[in-house]
C-alpha cells in the first residue's frame, strides 16, 4: 500500500500544480474592471470588450460621472451599468490611460488606413476581365509558339564553317563592308577577299582554315555569288519562320484585330523583333548562354555568321541573361509581348489612343499579375525590371534593323522579303 501511494503522490502533485496553473491562467484572462472574460490589452490593462468601450466613451464624455452611494460600489459583470462613476474610477485604478484614447481625428485616420489597406488587397487580385485578357494571350501565344520548334522545318542547313569570331570581326569593320557591296561589284575589285574555306570540317569546334582569293577569271567562271555569311540563309529562315508565327499571334487579338490595317501594319512593324526576342528567351539557357529551339542550339557566334556585329550581339546575349534570370512565368512573358505589340508611340500611328489605353490595360494586368501570384521581397521590383527590358529591346531593335540592312547590301538573296518589309520605315 506504502508504494502504491508513493507512485501515486507524485502524479497527483503533477496534477494539482497544472489544475492551479490553469486556473491562474483563468484568472489572467477576466477583466480587471469587471472580472469578465478579457480580450486583450486597452489603454494599458487587461479589460474586457465592454469596459474598453465604455473608458473611451467616458473620456469623451463633456461632464463626469456622479455616483449616486458612497462611491465605493463594487464593479462586477452583472451589475458594471448600475454605477458609471465607480466603473470609471475602477477603470483608472487599474492603470487604463485616458491619454492612450484616440481622438475622433485620429480614429477616422486609422478607418481610413485600414480601408486604403483594403482596397489594395483587392487590386491585387486580378479582375474577371484582366484574367480574361491574360487567357486570350496564352492561347493566341500556345497556338502560334512552339518551344520544341518542331514545326521549323524545310529550312536552309546552317554552315558553320567560317572564320573565327575575331577574324570575322576585323573583316567587318573593312571600309568595304560599311558602305557594302554585292559579290558582282566585289569580283571588279583588285581587292583579296578572306573567304571561307569549302573543304574544311562544318563542326562548330574546328578551326577552318581561310584563303585569299587571287584568281577573277576563276571566280567569274562560278554561277554561284560569294558567301560572305555561311549561317545567313538558316538564320533567315529562322526569322521568317517566327515572324509568320508573331503576324499569327497578333492577329489572334481581338482588340489588335479592330485596328485599321494601317495601323496592324506599323504595330507589327515595330514590335516584331521585340516579341521575337521574348520568345527566344524562353528557350535561352542562361547557363550555356545558348538558345536551345528544340533539336538545334545556337550560341552567338552563329549569329555573328549571320553578319551580325558584335556590338549588337554581345548586347543581345546579356540582355537574354538578365532577362532569363528574373524566371519570369509564361502569363508573364505573353503580357510583356502584348505590352511591346500595342506601343502607341510607334510612328505613324493613328489610332494612338486606343492602343495607349490597352497597354495601360496590360501593364496594371502584368503588375497584379505579380503582386497576386508572386511572393517574397523581390516581387516588388519584378515589375520595373520588366518594364526595363521591355525598353532596352527599343535600342536593339533599332540596331537590329540597321545591321541587316547592312548585311542585305551584302548578300542580298540570303534575305527574305518579308524581314525586309518588317525592318522597313514605310508603313
Amino acid at each position: 500500500m506504502n508504494n502504491i501511494n508513493t507512485q501515486i503522490q507524485p502524479f497527483c502533485q503533477a496534477f494539482t500544480i497544472e489544475d492551479d496553473e490553469e486556473s491562474e491562467d483563468e484568472e489572467s484572462k477576466c477583466c480587471g474592471v469587471c472580472g469578465d472574460q478579457a480580450k486583450g490589452y486597452h489603454f494599458n490593462a487587461l479589460t474586457c470588450e465592454g469596459c474598453k468601450g465604455f473608458f473611451r466613451r467616458a473620456i469623451k464624455r463633456s461632464t463626469p460621472h456622479q455616483c449616486p452611494f458612497l462611491k465605493k460600489c463594487i464593479i462586477t459583470k452583472n451589475n458594471r451599468r448600475s454605477c458609471q462613476a465607480c466603473r470609471f474610477q475602477k477603470c483608472q485604478a487599474i492603470g487604463m490611460r485616458k491619454e492612450m484614447v484616440m481622438s475622433e481625428e485620429k480614429v477616422l485616420e486609422r478607418r481610413i488606413k485600414i480601408k486604403k489597406r483594403k482596397m489594395r488587397a483587392v487590386s491585387s487580385q486580378l479582375s474577371v476581365q484582366q484574367e480574361k485578357m491574360i487567357e486570350e494571350l496564352l492561347m493566341a501565344h500556345r497556338k502560334t509558339f512552339d518551344l520544341d520548334f518542331s514545326r521549323f522545318t524545310g529550312f536552309r542547313p546552317m554552315d558553320r564553317t567560317i572564320a573565327p569570331t575575331s577574324d570575322l570581326d576585323q573583316y567587318m569593320n573593312d571600309p568595304l563592308y560599311i558602305t557594302g557591296f554585292s559579290a558582282a561589284a566585289a569580283e571588279e575589285m583588285s581587292y583579296d577577299f578572306l573567304l571561307p574555306s569549302l573543304s574544311s570540317s562544318s563542326s562548330s569546334s574546328s578551326s577552318p582554315s581561310l584563303y585569299l582569293y587571287h584568281d577573277k577569271e576563276q571566280s567569274k567562271e562560278s554561277d554561284e555569288k560569294i558567301k560572305f555569311f555561311t549561317s545567313l540563309p538558316h538564320f533567315s529562315d529562322l526569322a521568317t519562320y517566327m515572324i509568320h508565327d508573331i503576324i499569327r499571334f497578333s492577329k489572334s487579338l481581338q482588340v489588335f484585330r479592330s485596328l485599321n490595317m494601317e495601323d496592324q501594319i506599323t504595330l507589327l512593324k515595330g514590335a516584331t523583333f521585340e516579341i521575337m526576342q521574348l520568345r527566344f528567351n524562353m528557350v535561352f539557357n542562361a547557363r550555356t548562354c545558348m538558345w536551345d529551339c528544340g533539336p538545334i542550339s545556337y550560341y552567338k557566334d552563329d549569329v555573328v555568321r549571320a553578319g551580325f556585329q558584335s556590338v549588337l550581339v554581345d548586347t543581345v546575349v546579356k540582355f537574354h541573361q538578365t532577362l532569363r534570370n528574373l524566371g519570369l512565368q509564361e502569363e508573364e512573358y505573353v503580357i510583356a509581348q502584348g505590352i511591346s505589340l500595342f506601343s502607341p508611340d510607334r510612328p505613324g500611328v493613328q489610332q494612338r489612343d486606343l492602343i495607349d489605353q490597352q497597354q495601360e490595360s496590360l501593364a496594371l494586368a502584368l503588375k497584379t499579375y505579380i503582386d497576386s501570384k508572386r511572393s517574397g521581397p523581390e516581387k516588388h521590383l519584378l515589375f520595373p525590371k520588366v518594364l526595363a527590358c521591355l525598353t532596352e529591346m527599343r535600342t536593339m531593335t533599332e540596331e537590329y534593323s540597321k545591321q541587316v540592312l547592312q548585311i542585305q547590301d551584302i548578300q542580298p538573296d540570303d534575305i527574305s522579303p518579308l524581314i525586309m518589309e518588317v525592318i522597313s520605315k514605310d508603313s
